[in-house]
């Protein structure tokens, strides 16, 4: 069976595991290997540009870090990494927090609103302040519509307990945040799976052509479990803070509204 908009109408992702159901999540061409996803080159979109210094920052994060072991290496995790743009540690076990966005949520015609926040040297607080442009939901934001949040939230969702485990997650007008413990696939391949997977959809119900999802993505590995449950509570209280909602659990397209009254996420 193949995913339809009638998954909008009491139909359950949990129960859709029949073959051929989300089969593009799970064929090799949408998600592919870190090393064997190629993409035609392509005009860079406005945002965050390319990074010149990345390259000697991952170098200096490797230094004293382990270096990947070679089962992980075969795998396709990469250790402390980079593609131009941001640094990235990908390794087995790790709780990441993760952030992407619409290709359009710092737009060319607004440059002035976002463009000195890259000129932050603190990288902490840079990423806190081009988050908070993003809660102003610039851009097309098609994930306002309900039948695009759905679509991503249920992508999300959908390989949780088998590639990743799923702590929470949060769908908001331009941007995606999730927190999940990586399994035996590669972070890399899961954002690549969750992307490609739902820019192709979205596309299609949108009657559109182009980059759907900004090419790169925010991540933060869990330190401890103080971070996480401070990260936590940013992804599903983000709906209130962007002035969305008064109250988190009311935020349709969020892990809040599974959350019982003791955290323990239901879903």
């Amino acid at each position: 069976m193949r995913y339809s908009l009638r998954s909008g109408c009491g139909w359950s992702l949990r129960h859709s595991r029949a073959p051929g159901a989300f089969q593009d999540l799970r064929h090799p061409r949408v998600y592919g290997s870190m090393f064997g996803v190629s993409q035609p080159s392509k005009p860079r979109r406005p945002g965050p540009p390319h990074n010149p210094g990345v390259r000697d920052l991952v170098v200096s994060k490797r230094r004293w870090s382990s270096p990947p072991k070679l089962e992980d290496t075969k795998q396709g995790f990469r250790g402390w990494n980079e593609r131009g743009y941001l640094p990235h540690r990908d390794e087995p076990g790790l709780t990441q927090f993760v952030t992407f966005r619409l290709a359009d949520s710092f737009p060319e015609a607004l440059r002035s609103e976002w463009e000195h926040l890259l000129k932050i040297e603190d990288d902490q607080q840079r990423r806190a302040e081009l988050e908070a442009y993003l809660d102003k939901g610039r851009g097309e934001s098609h994930l306002r519509q309900p039948e695009i949040a759905k679509l991503v939230e249920d992508a999300v969702w959908f390989f949780h307990g088998e590639r990743y485990d799923l702590r929470a997650w949060v769908v908001i007008p331009n941007h995606v945040h999730a927190l999940f413990k990586v399994a035996a696939t590669p972070m890399a391949e899961i954002l690549e799976s969750w992307k490609k997977y739902t820019a192709q959809k979205a596309n299609r119900l949108l009657k559109r052509r182009g980059e759907f999802w900004q090419a790169d993505y925010w991540d933060t590995f869990m330190r401890d479990s103080e971070h996480e449950t401070e990260t936590l509570k940013y992804i599903e209280n983000n709906p209130a803070k962007a002035g969305l909602v008064l109250n988190p659990k009311t935020w349709p397209w969020s892990s809040a509204r599974f959350r019982d009254e003791h955290g323990v996420l239901k879903f």
